[in-house]
């Protein structure tokens, strides 16, 4: 055999061996990939960071409870995924979030979904309306058994909107310049409210409502420009220096201590191409957190009510002024059939509150009778 032969075939040996090495390598590491789980396949991956604003003004309890979230959501994902938190009216006006956040201006928001029920009417229902559900454990019910879940998201996803879950707060009070004791003194009086069906109830029995956002609601209390104000409990009130201003806080009698909003859920939204840009184990803590959120958020601002209330009468000198329940009975005939005018307006809307009307006649709670559903003049209403 010659020598070139002999160094021809040497060379096919050795790079058959190099292949069969090569070859072997790459199958072991496409094996092991496969059987590896999602989330370390993505332990190399770059961090993902949402930027975030919430309606809660720095100072507040509620925006430390927010800050809490944000270093939870971080610590919980190893440091893969980081919220950096903004507070009210940081990025945008807190009225201008759901745009902002629709149009990619920012990934997501953190707040009260009756904000925005001029741009969707099913947010209605996504949050406590006058005479309805008045506990956080019905409401809870609903969005995790009832369907509520499917409803948020269907309606935020028709702005380009993932909704991630509601989030439990508090029920709200009414800080006046001036004493009200009874349903006739709310006649011709000036006070922020939310709108929507919240603004409809008190408009009804005659108050100019008047829209307003949190951070606005200070100065126009200090200037005269309202003479009273809904806004969320004693905890943050206290924070924003309400009773400096508004001596009395007007709530309904133990049974109903909130008649309008005795449940102010938040909810996290997030636009939806961020969303989809997240893995699908991040996605699923993402959820998780806000699930947790909700209830420290929630607890932390009982707990801190207590104090604030105790500060309100005793350190700022406030009244506070509690309704009969017959001031009550005089505004729940208004209730009925402004919850089927707001239904009406839109499918995912009818859809949320027939389920929950359900809810509210079941034996589980009893509230209403098919019977209840009439207008004021007691005329049967249908849906």
């Amino acid at each position: 055999m010659s020598k070139k032969v002999e160094e021809k075939k040497t060379d096919e040996k050795v790079s058959r061996r190099r292949f069969l090495k090569t070859a072997a390598a790459t199958a072991g590491v496409t094996a092991a990939t496969v059987g590896v789980p999602s989330f370390l396949r993505h332990a190399s991956a770059q961090p993902i960071k949402l930027k975030m604003q919430t309606a809660w003004d720095a100072g507040t309890v509620g925006f430390v409870e927010f800050q809490k979230f944000c270093k939870l959501v971080g610590e919980m994902s190893e440091g893969k995924l980081t919220v950096e938190g903004f507070p009210a009216g940081a990025i945008v006006g807190t009225f201008e979030m759901f745009d902002a956040v629709k149009s990619g201006v920012f990934d997501a928001y953190h707040s009260f979904d009756v904000y925005w029920v001029g741009k969707q009417p099913a947010c209605t229902f996504l949050s406590s309306y006058p005479f309805g559900m008045d506990r956080p454990d019905q409401w809870e019910t609903w969005f995790r058994e009832l369907g509520g879940l499917e409803v948020a998201r269907e309606a935020y996803g028709q702005h380009n909107m993932y909704y991630l879950g509601p989030i439990q707060h508090d029920d709200n009070l009414i800080h006046s310049k001036i004493p009200i004791r009874s349903f006739e003194d709310f006649k011709g009086k000036k006070i922020r409210y939310p709108g929507g069906i919240i603004a409809d109830i008190y408009r009804a029995a005659g108050v100019s409502t008047v829209l307003l956002p949190g951070g606005e609601v200070y100065p126009a209390l200090e200037k005269g420009v309202i003479d009273a104000s809904d806004f969320v409990g004693a905890a943050v009130n206290y924070n924003l220096g309400y009773g400096e201003i508004a001596k009395y806080i007007i709530m309904g009698p133990p049974s109903t201590p909130c008649l309008h909003q005795p449940v102010d859920l938040m909810s996290v939204e997030i636009n939806m191409n961020s969303w989809k840009k997240i893995p699908k184990h991040l996605q699923q803590l993402l959820e998780s957190a806000v699930t947790m959120h909700s209830w420290m958020q929630y607890t932390a601002i009982q707990k801190a009510d207590l104090k604030a209330f105790d500060d309100f009468q005793k350190k700022q000198g406030v009244t506070v002024i509690r309704l009969k329940d017959s001031d009550i009975e005089k505004f729940k005939k208004f209730a009925p059939p402004l919850w089927v005018t707001w239904a009406k307006k839109n499918p995912l809307a009818m859809k949320a509150f027939k389920s929950q009307w359900e809810f509210m006649k079941s034996v589980k709670v009893g509230y209403y009778t098919e019977a209840d559903l009439v207008d004021e003049k007691g005329k049967k209403i249908t849906l």
